[in-house]
Order: structure tokens, then C-alpha cells, then sequence
């Protein structure tokens, strides 16, 4: 609830980090701040901060994916679409977390999770239908900007992944993401100076306490919450927070923004919902029944 709720506010406040600052030098502001929160949080837990090198080099590969390829491809795509349509397109992250765990970490698919994932797609679809009407934009820059999302997405997928990997889970979450953090802000930075020059600050209130906001709350505190819910269940079934995350950002553009339900996004989300509710309910567990005894298991040493 809190990973959903968090990350469902954020895209408002991504808003805010487009314009003056070139959105590369915003995502590396935000996860040089979020590295810098995680490695205080290891030191105060006392952790050890190294990594052998294989984790290292893996601690690299997470944080391009997760911290640059993802965070450039979705700020670049608010430039093009909206930040609602964005984030409904985001929910379909489910769809490649639900193939790829299963092709590479062996997670199990039962019927009734593929069932409520159609139903949630369906929900989802509608969603983006009423975002792109609503939207009125070019159809050239609703293209580009579904590509740079689904970009992200693919980048997203594939971090989430390597969180289910033998490697992910023989290391401390803390410091692992502390380092990924570190190496996608490191990425991050190098990209945005050769793009677009030296760093520049917008230096308002708004501006650098929405910086303080992703860095802290939406990605330290987040993160490792996320990346363990992907340890404990699997990527699909985390995956889930993504169909919920739109709902939300769209509660909060309702309550600052103005933004309107209108029949189609009101239809996409409970349709959305109930896919949900059908996936993730787990099937009553019923004692094995022979004639009118019940059959329990005995320990044979009691």
C-alpha cells in the first residue's frame, strides 16, 4: 500500500521537474539523492558497504536499467503525452514481468492469476483510450511518447527480473540498491552532460523539494520495499502495484489538478480492479474429506 500510494503520487510531481532543467540532469539529481540516502541508511544499520565484484558488476547493470534507461525514458516521455497517460501505459509493465519470471526465473502461472492479468489489460486499455481522447495531441507525439513509455517499461521489466536472480538475493537489498543508485546516477549524469552541457538548478521551492521528494521518498523508501515484494512473490505478482498506480495518480490529479472521471476511465479502473481481486485472492483451503471424518496429518513421533 505504501509502494503504490507513493509512486502513484509521483507523477505530478515528475511534472514539476520538466522545463528549465533538461530531464536527463533531473533523474540524476533525484537518484544522486536517493544514493546518498540509502548509504546512509546501510551505515546507520551498520552494513557492510562493499560488494564482491560479480555483485558489483551486477550492482551496474541494475542501476543503468532500473535508475537511467527507465527514468530518462519516462521523463522524456511527459514531454510528449501527458502524465496520466503515461502512467496508465506504465501499468502494462505487468505483461513483460508476468513472461520474463516466468522464461527466466521459473514462476508459476496459475489460470486464475492469467485470468484477472486479461481482465486488469482490458481495464487498462480502456483507460488509455479516454487518457489519449482526452489528451487532443498530435498523433506523432502520442506515437513517440507511447515508445519512450514502453521503453521505460522494458527497462523497468528487466530490473525487476534480475531482483528474483540467485546473485539479487545473496546480497544485502540496502546496499546493493545503495550502489545501483550510485552507478545510475553516475550514468545518468555522464548521458545528460554530453546531451545537453554542463548541470543547471532551477532554484525554487518547487523545483528542489520535488527533487528531495523522488530522491527520498519515491525511490530510498520505495525501493527496497518494492524489490522485496519481487523476492517474496515474483515480479508478475508485484507487478500488480503498476494497474493500481494509475488509479491513484488520477485520484490525486482529481484533487489538485482538476482532472475529471469520465465514463470510460471510471469503466477502465473497475474493470482494472476486478482483474485484480480475481488474480491475487487465493482459493479457500479446504480439509481433505473422507465419508464424515476428516482427514488430518499425524506426526508419527506425538
Amino acid at each position: 500500500m505504501l509502494v503504490t500510494l507513493i509512486w502513484g503520487s509521483t507523477w505530478i510531481v515528475i511534472t514539476g521537474q520538466l522545463g528549465v532543467v533538461p530531464p536527463s540532469w533531473s533523474v540524476t539529481y533525484r537518484f544522486a539523492v536517493a544514493a546518498i540516502a540509502m548509504f546512509a541508511f546501510a551505515i546507520i544499520r551498520r552494513e557492510r558497504l562493499w560488494l564482491e565484484p560479480g555483485a558489483m558488476a551486477f550492482a551496474v547493470a541494475l542501476g543503468v536499467a532500473q535508475f537511467t534507461f527507465n527514468f530518462n525514458f519516462v521523463y522524456r516521455a511527459e514531454q510528449h503525452i501527458t502524465s496520466g497517460l503515461v502512467a496508465v501505459l506504465f501499468a502494462l509493465l505487468i505483461v513483460p514481468n508476468t513472461l520474463l519470471g516466468r522464461a527466466f526465473l521459473k514462476t508459476p502461472l496459475e489460470g486464475r492469476f492469467l485470468a484477472g492479468a486479461g481482465i486488469a489489460i482490458i481495464g487498462v486499455g480502456l483507460m488509455i483510450l479516454h487518457e489519449y481522447r482526452a489528451a487532443a495531441l498530435d498523433a506523432g507525439e502520442v506515437l513517440l511518447g507511447t515508445m519512450l513509455t514502453l521503453a521505460g517499461v522494458m527497462s523497468a521489466s528487466t530490473a525487476n527480473v534480475m531482483q528474483g536472480t540467485r546473485i539479487a538475493r545473496a546480497q544485502s537489498m540496502v546496499v546493493m540498491i545503495a550502489w545501483a543508485m550510485l552507478f545510475g546516477a553516475l550514468a545518468d549524469g555522464s548521458y545528460a552532460w554530453i546531451t545537453t552541457g554542463p548541470p543547471t538548478i532551477e532554484p525554487t521551492a518547487t523545483y528542489i523539494g520535488g527533487v528531495l521528494y523522488l530522491g527520498v521518498i519515491a525511490s530510498a523508501v520505495t525501493f527496497p520495499l518494492y524489490f522485496n515484494i519481487i523476492r517474496a512473490v515474483g515480479p508478475g505478482q508485484a507487478a500488480w502495484s503498476s494497474v493500481l498506480i494509475p488509479i491513484i495518480a488520477m485520484g490525486f490529479s482529481t484533487a489538485f489538478e482538476g482532472y475529471r472521471w469520465a465514463t470510460l476511465s471510471i469503466a477502465g479502473g473497475i474493470v482494472a480492479l476486478i482483474g485484480l481481486v480475481i488474480a491475487v485472492a487465493k482459493r479457500p483451503e479446504r480439509p481433505s474429506v473422507s465419508g464424515n471424518m476428516v482427514s488430518v496429518p499425524v506426526d508419527p513421533e506425538s
